[in-house]
């Protein structure tokens, strides 16, 4: 089957990478009621058949699909199909979107301003160099990593190590957030453009600016995870997503 079915063509000009292709043409299929609730998905080595993409590619689509709560994998029976749309809260690792979002606001905005006026010389050299990098990386995996890193560091700035516990706590959960929307919300580009902010304003020392960049990037992440697992409009011709913020 030609994934090229699933995509429309009202959609922005960012390109959709096979997984997302994928995911958007098993979610469509479960949405429709083709796969019904409480139905096995067919094989990981039938679907790689019929999509004709690797079987790599595949398992990244149906753990996107579970993360929205859509299937739920049973070790050594398959994939099967829990709902007929996606949750409004998904899970990533052990915490619910919602109680992460609510958490980073609450640890992660205040932590910005105190790193603004506690960072020393060398945490600045840190964040420049793991900026560089993130800028420069196109690997999804490579680039996640860095991001859960950046996070850490700003923590670390703050010189309080319970804040950089916390930020190790749920680092899992940053980490496979992070990657859903990458994926799925083409967020790499503007990332890098809000983490760029958030040093600018350490550079500066500024807490207000620090801490208001790091409410931006918060905004933007609860932004897209919202559009990400909305139901597509069924009014409209175009059925895939249309904010990749």
């Amino acid at each position: 089957m030609n994934l090229s079915d699933s995509q429309t063509a009202g959609d922005p000009p960012r390109r959709v990478s096979a997984m997302e292709a994928v995911l958007n043409h098993l979610r469509g299929a479960i949405e429709r009621g083709d796969y019904a609730v409480g139905e096995k998905l067919p094989s990981e080595a039938e679907l790689c058949r019929r999509l004709e993409v690797s079987r790599p590619v595949l398992r990244e689509a149906l753990r996107a699909l579970q993360t929205m709560g859509l299937t739920v994998s049973r070790t050594g029976k398959g994939t099967f199909v829990v709902s007929d749309g996606a949750v409004a809260d998904p899970t990533f690792g052990d915490y619910a979107a919602s109680d992460l979002l609510e958490v980073r606001r609450h640890v992660e905005i205040p932590v910005a301003g105190y790193a603004a006026v506690r960072r020393t010389p060398e945490d600045l050299d840190q964040l420049g160099h793991l900026l560089e990098r993130m800028e420069r990386e196109t690997d999804t995996t490579a680039w996640v990593a860095m991001d859960t890193l950046f996070h850490l560091a700003i923590a670390q700035a703050a010189r309080n190590p319970v804040f950089r516990r916390v930020i190790e706590e749920i680092r899992d959960a940053l980490a496979r957030q992070s990657a859903f929307l990458n994926e799925l919300g083409g967020r790499r580009e503007q990332a890098n453009r809000e983490h760029r902010a958030i040093v600018e304003a350490l550079i500066d020392q500024s807490e207000h600016d620090a801490a208001e960049a790091m409410e931006h990037h918060l905004a933007r992440v609860e932004s897209t995870l919202t559009t990400i697992v909305r139901p597509p409009d069924r009014t409209s011709p175009s059925t895939g997503n249309e904010d990749h913020a």
